[in-house]
C-alpha cells in the first residue's frame, strides 16, 4: 500500500508541474476520453509510463532504417550518408539484418543454381549444400566488422594530419558498411538469370553503387590527409568491395564440380579382329 501511494504521489506531483507550466492543460487516465482541441493531455498509465511514447519511438526506428536504405541505395556525390542519414545516431540493427539476409539469400541461390541446372540437364546428381549457409555467414559478417574496424583504426591514426574534421566514430563506420551491402541483395537474386553476361552486368552495378555510396561518404574525412594516402584508402576500400562481390559471384554461383555430374558412360571393349597400334606393348595385344 505505501509503494501504491508513493507511485500515485509521483504522478500527481508530475501533473502539477505540467498543470503549472502550461495552465491550459488537461490531464487524462490510459482510458480516459479525449480532451477539447488546444490542450495538451497527458495519459498515464498504472506503471506510471507513457503508452503512445514506446510506439511512436519504434515507428520512428523502422523509418529511420528504411530511409538509411534508400540511401544506401542512390549514392549521389556530395550527399554525405553520415550527415544525411544516421545523424549522429548510428544503429546496429539494420546492418545486422542485411547481414543476415544477405548470407541467407547466398546460400540459397548458390543452392538453386545447381537445381536449376539439374532441371536442364538430368544427368547432373544435385546434392544439398548445408555448409554454404556457414561459409556465407562468416564471410559476410567478418567483411563488415572486421573492414570497419581497420578502416577506423586507420582513419583515427591519421587523425593528426586533418585540422578541419575527425573520423567517424566506430558505430558509424560499421553502419556505413552494414547498410552499403543491401544493394547486394536483389544483386544476389538476379545472378539466379543463368546468363552470365546478365549476371556479370548486374554484379558491376550493384558493386558501383555500393561502392560509390562508401567513396561519398568518406571523402570528406580523407580530404584532408595528402593525395597519396587518400587515393591509396579509397582505392583499398574500392578493392576489397570488389572482392567481396567477386568471390561470392566465384564460389556460391561457380561452374558444377566433377562430382555433380553424371557419370561417364564406359569405352566398350575392342572387337578382337581390329588391329591395336603398333605402339601398345605387345602383351596388351596377345591377351
Amino acid at each position: 500500500m505505501a509503494a501504491a501511494d508513493e507511485l500515485t504521489f509521483h504522478e500527481f506531483e508530475e501533473a502539477t508541474n505540467l498543470l503549472a507550466e502550461t495552465p491550459d492543460a488537461a490531464t487524462t487516465s490510459r482510458s480516459g476520453q479525449l480532451t477539447p482541441q488546444g490542450h495538451v493531455a497527458v495519459a498515464v498509465g498504472s506503471d506510471g509510463r507513457y503508452g503512445a511514447e514506446d510506439e511512436v519511438e519504434e515507428d520512428s526506428d523502422k523509418a529511420a532504417v528504411l530511409d538509411r536504405i534508400r540511401g544506401s541505395l542512390l549514392p549521389r556525390p556530395g550527399h554525405n550518408f553520415v550527415r544525411h542519414h544516421l545523424r549522429n545516431r548510428p544503429d546496429l540493427y539494420g546492418p545486422f539484418w542485411i547481414c543476415a539476409t544477405l548470407a541467407f539469400v547466398l546460400a540459397v541461390t548458390g543452392n538453386l543454381t545447381l537445381v536449376l541446372a539439374q532441371r536442364r540437364d538430368p544427368s547432373i546428381h544435385y546434392s544439398p549444400q548445408f555448409h554454404k549457409v556457414t561459409v556465407a555467414g562468416i564471410t559476410i559478417y567478418c567483411y563488415a566488422w572486421l573492414v570497419p574496424l581497420a578502416l577506423w583504426g586507420f582513419l583515427w591514426w591519421r587523425k593528426g594530419v586533418r585540422e578541419r574534421m575527425g573520423p567517424y566514430t566506430f558505430l558509424e563506420t560499421v553502419s556505413v558498411y552494414g547498410y552499403s551491402l543491401f544493394v547486394f541483395i536483389p544483386m544476389v537474386v538476379l545472378w539466379l538469370i543463368p546468363v552470365p553476361w546478365l549476371q556479370w552486368l548486374f554484379g558491376v552495378l550493384a558493386l558501383a553503387l555500393s561502392a560509390a555510396g562508401l567513396v561519398f561518404t568518406l571523402w570528406p574525412v580523407v580530404r584532408e590527409d595528402t593525395r597519396l594516402v587518400a587515393a591509396a584508402l579509397l582505392s583499398a576500400v574500392v578493392l576489397l568491395h570488389a572482392l567481396l562481390a567477386l568471390g561470392c559471384k566465384l564460389y556460391f554461383f561457380q561452374s558444377l564440380p566433377p562430382e555433380h555430374l553424371g557419370p561417364m558412360s564406359q569405352v566398350s571393349p575392342l572387337p578382337p579382329n581390329v588391329p591395336l597400334p603398333p605402339t601398345l606393348p605387345q602383351s596388351l595385344a596377345t591377351s
